[in-house]
């Protein structure tokens, strides 16, 4: 359909029908009829809206899906056919590691290939939008939802963002397999205040602009069809209300062309922000800020005929909101084929498919980190190994947002482990749950409740046993994958108690112990360091991650991943994140004293591990970094290289990592900030050159008037292992 006959269309509905293309209601009130209760009645959502309502979320499967668009559009009085939208965050039934591990490889392409087949297995079961990528920045671990961001640095998350959307969209969401991407939440939700889920965010706009917002841009120039707007205020203003964040920022700045839809109930919660006064203000204030889609409160419906009868909002607005969701329709093919890709066949044949499978394997193989090795991993043939930990046998290793995720889908360590049986003498012992009575709270209560726990003295007796006969000790802890997520925020980041019980126990018997962590956030790993010899952080690896976390033990694979978010030494130092400002009063603990300087009286200022760190069972040796020349004019561009030898025993991976300090700025500039990544493959005794161009434009940055651009002066580039490295060599932009 062209663009003409659709404004024809959009002309042709009546008032009350096109409010109703704003509303999103769940899939559950087109199955089996559901009851619309005397609240849900109250809060606008009729038997009236829902039958012309424009969208739904929620999955049901490709069969159901084509029954519920058949009688939609039925009824419908121009046959307009329904948006279907789900949380597909990390996978549809092949589940990849979480956002942020895939973060931890460095590797976009590898997360749009991910996102390829999420989309795959979406579109064929019958989805239309998936809401992701989320690209929050994320600062503070204590905030729950760190997990489906890809980290605490702007490059990296603007370069996932593009990747992602690609994935899911392809070069035209109206192609075969292809589903429409949202990125979220629009903007700055990634930094509440003292990292609790739904609070304020408080930032300058600097900040905002230089750190927070560039993400969501590279997000729409792929080509985003959605936004998503967050619950968060800023300046004071909550997002899904705020005229100038919407239309002034997204629209006229950014140049999103593509449909606005609010978060779940957002646009109620104006009024609890204390921002509208009732439901007919927040839909005034909302329509007004170019909010397209109401997800789930009938505040559109119940309010817009009055707000337009008294000229709070024009229809002009309605139409052009109704408009961007009718091209959105148009785009994905709709009008044509209502099922798009839904197939029943195809759902058999495509989902967790082997192919599908692989490359969940490799995602999680990469996004590995290797905190500490002290000689323990890899694992040595016919060593006695005992596999401890609630997590050994543990299946549900795939997420919170995995909503999907089947532990029978999933191969677990214990799973993983049995072909490796011929080469190594393995034994298994629990040795606690994931949560003890203790630590019940640590999940939703409604979780905490349905919870059985074993004995867990019995449980832990067994382990010590299998300790005591072992030459080695893999204990699998970390923390349930309800812990890390929406409304999971922690002001404590150490794993549960009954966990720390067992590795004190375990330790006092056989020091030689390897964990191997499973998390969703950063955490306080001061007692885990401590008390083991060697590290592994799989994160929440997903449908492949037993295979692959044998694979990295055993040394088939090197571990190659780099944080993507520093983990704090301790709560205490969050937020933390490697480019900071110096201060007026820099700290250096080589040289300075406590005294007067911005530090800490009674812990470091670094954190425990710090962004890009990630080791390999191979040894790499930087030397030799050298830039082209050290003058640079607009325009040009210089080349920065630098030595890599593995000087270990094993093949490996490394990311090498260029980092830029612009040494005096309108304003502050960080320590250090990345500016490029290149992975190199090195055999042992292998040398190689790597060389990066550094053009103008990644000198750039939001200057003191909040436009972008550079500024001539002193830079210095560090390239190295991680966003640690010391070495430096300089030029100037003249």
């Amino acid at each position: 359909m062209d663009q003409q006959k659709l404004k024809e269309l959009v002309s042709d509905m009546s008032l009350t029908e096109k409010i109703n293309q704003l509303l999103q209601v769940t899939s559950g009130f087109f199955v089996n009829e559901a009851e619309l209760t005397g609240p849900i009645r109250e809060n606008g959502i009729t038997e009236e809206s829902i039958s012309e309502a424009g969208s739904i979320i929620g999955l049901l499967g490709a069969k159901k899906y084509k029954e519920i668009q058949d009688a939609y559009i039925e009824k419908h009085p121009h046959k307009i056919p329904l948006l279907i939208m789900l949380d597909v965050i990390n996978g549809f039934r092949t589940i990849f590691p979480i956002p942020l591990a895939q973060g931890a490889t460095f590797e976009p392409e590898l997360s749009k290939k991910c996102a390829k087949i999420a989309a795959k297995e979406s579109a064929v079961s019958g989805v239309h939008v998936t809401f992701a990528p989320m690209v929050d920045l994320v600062r503070d671990a204590r905030w729950g939802r760190v997990m489906e961001s890809t980290g605490e640095d702007t490059k990296l998350n603007s370069d996932f963002a593009a990747a992602m959307v690609e994935g899911f969209q392809g070069n035209h969401v109206g192609e075969e397999y292809k589903i429409a991407a949202c990125v979220k939440h629009f903007a700055a939700y990634g930094a509440p205040t003292a990292g609790r889920e739904y609070n304020t965010v408080e930032l300058s706009e600097n900040t905002l602009r230089g750190y927070y917002l560039p993400a969501y841009e590279a997000a729409i120039k792929a080509g985003v069809e959605m936004v998503m707007t967050s619950f968060n205020t800023l300046n004071g203003v909550p997002a899904t209300g705020n005229q100038w964040l919407m239309r002034d920022v997204l629209r006229d700045e950014m140049k999103f062309d593509g449909v606005l839809i609010s978060d779940w109930a957002a646009i109620e919660e104006l009024i609890y922000h204390g921002y509208a006064k009732d439901r007919k203000a927040a839909a005034g204030l909302a329509m007004n800020a170019g909010v397209d889609i109401d997800m789930m409160t009938g505040i559109y419906s119940q309010n817009l005929v009055s707000l337009i009868e008294d000229g709070t909002v024009k229809e002009e607005i309605l139409d052009e909101a109704v408009l961007r969701i009718l091209q959105l329709k148009n785009k994905l093919g709709l009008f044509e084929n209502p099922y798009k890709d839904a197939d029943e066949e195809k759902e058999k044949e495509v989902i967790l498919c082997e192919e599908h499978r692989q490359v969940s394997l490799e995602a999680a193989e990469k996004s590995f980190v290797l905190l500490k090795n002290e000689g323990i991993l890899p694992l040595n043939k016919k060593e006695k190994v005992a596999l401890i930990g609630p997590f050994v046998h543990e299946k549900e290793i795939y997420g919170t947002w995995s909503m999907l995720g089947r532990p029978e889908d999933t191969v677990s360590i214990a799973n993983a482990a049995e072909k490796y049986r011929v080469d190594y003498e393995l034994t298994f012992a629990k040795g606690c749950d994931i949560l003890g009575e203790e630590d019940i709270d640590l999940i939703p209560e409604v979780h905490g409740k349905a919870m059985k726990l074993e004995n867990q003295e019995t449980l832990l007796k067994e382990a010590v046993e299998a300790a005591k006969n072992a030459d080695k000790v893999i204990l699998a802890l970390g923390e349930h994958r309800r812990m890390s997520g929406e409304a999971a925020s922690r002001a404590e980041l150490t794993l549960p108690k009954v966990q720390e019980r067992l590795l004190h126990a375990i330790y006092e018997v056989n020091p030689n112990i390897g964990v191997v962590l499973f998390t969703g956030r950063p955490l306080d790993l001061r007692l885990v360091s401590e008390k083991s010899k060697a590290i592994l952080n799989v994160w929440m690896p997903g449908t492949e991650g037993g295979n692959a976390i044998l694979n990295v033990l055993t040394g088939k694979v090197s571990p190659s991943g780099k944080l993507p978010m520093s983990f704090p030494y301790c709560v205490g130092q969050v937020p933390v994140h490697y480019n900071e400002y110096f201060t007026g009063r820099p700290y250096d603990p080589k040289s300075d004293g406590k005294e007067y300087r911005s530090n800490y009286r009674d812990i470091p200022n670094s954190p425990l591990y710090p962004f890009g760190y990630g080791l390999s069972y191979a040894k790499f040796q930087y030397s030799d970094l050298k830039l082209s020349k050290d003058t640079m004019q607009e325009g040009e561009t210089l080349e920065a290289c630098i030595k890599i030898k593995n000087e270990g025993e094993y093949s490996g991976t490394e990311t090498v990592q260029l980092y830029i300090r612009d040494c005096v700025g309108s304003v502050v500039r960080p320590r250090k900030e990345l500016k490029a990544y290149q992975k190199v493959d090195l055999k042992p005794g292998e040398v190689k050159c790597v060389t990066f161009k550094i053009t103008e434009e990644m000198l750039q940055f939001c200057k003191a008037d909040l436009t972008f651009g550079s500024e001539k002066g002193e830079f210095h580039v560090f390239i190295g292992t991680d966003s640690n490295t010391q070495e430096y060599v300089s030029f100037e932009l003249i």
